[in-house]
């Protein structure tokens, strides 16, 4: 074996440990040896991309399918880069240059699929799904993405089954080591719904409990982070709340449900989402206490600021506004005063005439208290719009144009999740937030303007 063959094989050691500085650094170091292997380029594209270094990476990668043209998985990995990048015009020529015989795979049939959604075109890359799961019916990543275009269109019964190809409910049945419910009777029993995904979706789902205890189980649980677990004491339908900080005797259940797979199992449709706002109530106490942090009853509208997510979210980049002076044509707007709900990234962001709230939130129980005695909140795409949407709340979202979330439906600017209470203004092209925002002022304009007459 060759010095820059040992160099390759410690650097994949790293790669498959998640060190991808150090991973780089040995492939570099082979590279000098041996500048002209392709995989040493394609293995350092990939640790460099997973570093956030994406031009650098491009350029490994296309050195890699110039030195081994035949290679498919190079194209596979440059295209969904791109396609993370927003490039997917430039994702889908990658992926026409694979070799033939890759073309009808169904890893590429998925990944061009992923670029057409990017490009808004669902109906092509809806093609692409099912081909792929012609070809191999197990393909889990296409039945997912292939779920996420139908719920997006409203075709609920298929994308609802299609969801079910997630890939974490595995490692979720290990830590649950209980029966997972598939929708079976429920009389008598004792049903656990389980933590899935973030805080929103938890916040979304849970509604779902009160239906289980009206399906006829005999006691229902809610296991969810703990930063909801005070919040979700007022949960109809729940008999117990655990944190998933806390221990708890898996032979007080029978079963266990995915949250996820609660429309599933109780039949939603467009039409019939169980969405009798509220559903959730912030604790009096807790109002009591925050009040004073809102100032007193005035004619000027108390509006709620969020303005980015989590930043490990997939689609963080695109749903997450750039920054708090976006919002800057909003507070141009009379008859205002504004909030800060912005906790975590951002969060220092706010300036003058913007009240911050962050240090007065330890969890969602403190931001529902401190919602109840808002007006209006305007948020983007993140756990504050459901929790809004929960506590009946008038809320106003913002939508980014690149892959917008399934559960916001296509080209609504109202939801049957949260009827009534939330709007959705979305953006017209990919990162033109300055639209949304004169949309969002003139709205605002108008409300104000009410409040005050």
């Amino acid at each position: 074996m060759t010095h820059a063959e040992s160099l390759f094989h410690a650097a994949r050691t790293r790669l498959d440990a998640g060190d991808h500085p150090a991973a780089a650094a040995l492939l570099r170091a082979a590279l000098a040896l041996d500048p002209d292997a392709a995989a040493i380029h394609a293995n350092l594209a990939f640790a460099l991309a997973a570093g956030g270094d994406t031009d650098a990476a491009e350029t490994h990668y296309r050195r890699a399918i110039a030195l081994a043209p035949h290679e498919p998985q190079t194209y596979l990995n440059l295209g969904a880069m791109l396609t993370a990048r927003h490039r997917a015009d430039a994702a889908l020529a990658v992926y026409a240059a694979a070799p033939a015989f890759a073309q009808d795979s169904p890893a590429l049939l998925s990944n061009r699929g992923m670029a057409l959604v990017g490009l808004g075109s669902e109906s092509e890359a809806e093609t692409c799904y099912r081909r792929a799961l012609a070809l191999d019916p197990g393909y889990r990543k296409a039945a997912f993405n292939l779920a996420y275009v139908l719920l997006r269109q409203g075709r609920w019964a298929e994308g609802w089954q299609r969801l079910e190809a997630r890939d974490w409910l595995a490692a979720m049945q290990d830590f649950m080591r209980l029966p997972r419910w598939d929708g079976a009777p429920l009389a008598g029993r004792r049903i656990l719904v389980g933590v899935e995904a973030g805080h929103g979706d938890m916040i979304q789902f849970c509604r779902y409990c009160d239906q289980l205890k009206a399906a006829g189980a005999a006691r229902v649980g809610v296991l969810c982070h703990p930063g909801l677990a005070a919040l979700f004491g007022s949960l109809r339908g729940v008999d117990e709340v655990i944190s998933l900080d806390q221990d708890f005797d898996r032979a007080d259940w029978d079963a266990w449900a995915a949250p996820l797979s609660l429309p599933l199992h109780l039949g939603t449709t467009v039409d019939s989402v169980p969405a009798a706002l509220p559903y959730l109530a912030p604790d009096p106490a807790r109002v009591a206490r925050l009040a004073p942090l809102l100032g007193d009853a005035t004619d000027a509208l108390k509006v709620g600021l969020v303005w980015k997510g989590n930043p490990r979210f997939e689609n963080d980049a695109a749903r997450s506004l750039p920054g708090f002076a976006t919002l800057a044509p909003l507070r141009q707007v009379p008859g205002v005063r504004w909030f800060s709900l912005q906790k975590g990234p951002g969060e220092d962001e706010a300036k003058d005439g913007v009240t911050d709230l962050a240090g007065a939130i330890g969890d969602f129980a403190d931001t529902a208290a401190l919602i109840a005695g808002l007006d209006l909140v305007i948020t983007v795409d993140t756990a504050c719009a459901h929790l809004a949407g929960a506590l009946g709340k008038r809320c106003w979202v913002l939508l980014p144009a690149w892959m917008p979330d399934w559960r916001w439906l296509a080209d609504r600017t109202d939801t049957p999740w949260y009827p009534h209470v939330m709007r959705l203004f979305r953006q017209r092209r990919d990162g033109a937030w300055d639209e949304v925002m004169r949309d969002v002022a003139a709205a605002l304009a108008e409300l104000a303007a009410g409040a005050a007459g």
